[in-house]
């Protein structure tokens, strides 16, 4: 050991007055370490990640390696600069080239880290709602925007150049184009809360205050499209969604939407036989659900009727207009088949004095 230190101890007195050979020793040192970086994570870190479920942690291994060597590579070089002097010549021109290298170098692996982790975010649908196709070229390019001006700031920081006036300025810039754009940020935040929140997704039927019903069909930052039962697409500012009191026909139970379809018997009518018949035409027809099964009510004494209502459940918002078209069809055949009435309001007028001639 004494002889290892000697020899160390030689080694070193005899590098003193080269500064070169110093540097190319780092370097050489350095280069070492990133080898032996590199083949630790592709040899037995990527060997225990390869046992796991995902290949999330595989891909990232395979984008991480080359960064990791190439920094540990060039913090030899910073290194082995700094044995010329921190404040000769080398130093200042190799030491913010370097920085930047190394900032350039994780830059890059920023932009294809953000690229994959929201890929694999979209791949698992149903769990994070925030990224979807729709979504995620916006979420893509805002991340690549952030990372190319954290990078641009680094840079100018290890050229040491002054960027507290180009901050003051892309500030103000900043808050000119917020004025002249609030409608579109409008638009934009209240997109994204719809995206987060998920009042409703792709293929809902949904109806709006304002009297529009329709399918939703994109889903976008700037508008939300319906398409509605006339086969027209109807494009809503995502503002005015966000602002909006909305019926999502879709949501609440899965697969079950119940329809209503009401009908007036004459006074006299034999109930039970009308329950009994709007039950079988409910019960008859092929959209309607077995479970829960059609439901007759007794609603009211009209003035001219007595009001039932037939309720089934249907599995499609959409076919609820056919389904309540074929359904009146069926009551008012059933009825007529039963002899039962469907009155017709009446007035008696009653004259008691007639007018003099």
């Amino acid at each position: 050991m004494e002889a290892i230190s000697e020899l160390y101890s030689s080694w070193t007195a005899f590098l003193q007055p080269y500064p070169a050979l110093r540097a190319a020793q780092t370097v050489v040192v350095f280069l070492v370490l990133a080898w032996m970086a590199d083949r630790l994570i592709t040899g037995i870190v990527s060997r225990t990640v390869a046992k796991t479920e995902t290949d999330l942690d595989d891909r990232l291994l395979a984008i991480m390696h080359r960064p990791v060597f190439s920094t540990v590579a060039l913090l030899g070089v910073l290194l082995a600069v700094n044995e010329f002097g921190a404040g000769g010549s080398v130093s200042l021109v190799a030491v913010p080239v370097v920085k930047t290298i190394l900032i350039l170098i994780w830059m890059v692996f920023g932009l294809r880290f953000s690229r994959l982790v929201l890929r694999a975010l979209k791949d698992r649908s149903g769990k994070y709602d925030f990224v979807q196709p729709t979504t995620e070229p916006l979420l893509r390019n805002a991340l690549a925007v952030f990372l190319l001006l954290a990078a641009a700031y680094a840079i100018l920081l290890a050229w040491d150049i002054e960027v507290t006036g180009l901050v003051a300025s892309a500030g103000i810039v900043g808050l000119a184009l917020s004025f002249a754009a609030q409608d579109t940020l409008a638009n934009l935040f209240a997109g994204v809360a719809i995206m987060t929140d998920r009042p409703y997704a792709l293929g809902d039927y949904i109806i709006l205050d304002s009297g529009e019903r329709g399918e939703v069909t994109h889903i976008g930052l700037r508008s939300t499209r319906l398409l509605t039962r006339d086969d027209v697409e109807v494009s809503i500012p995502n503002s005015i969604m966000g602002a909006a009191k909305i019926v999502n026909e879709a949501s609440g139970v899965p697969d079950r939407y119940r329809i209503r379809v009401k009908v007036g018997t004459a006074y006299g009518s034999d109930i039970d036989l009308v329950m009994r018949v709007l039950f079988e035409v409910g019960k008859a027809h092929e959209k309607t659900r077995d479970y829960p099964e059609p439901r007759v009510r007794f609603r009211a004494f009209g003035e001219s009727s007595l009001d039932f209502e037939l309720l089934c459940w249907i599995e499609q918002p959409a076919d609820r207009g056919v389904v309540t078209h074929e359904l009146n069809c069926s009551v008012y055949q059933a009825f007529a088949k039963a002899g039962i009435s469907i009155p017709f309001p009446q007035r008696d007028l009653y004259i008691k004095e007639m007018p003099a001639q």
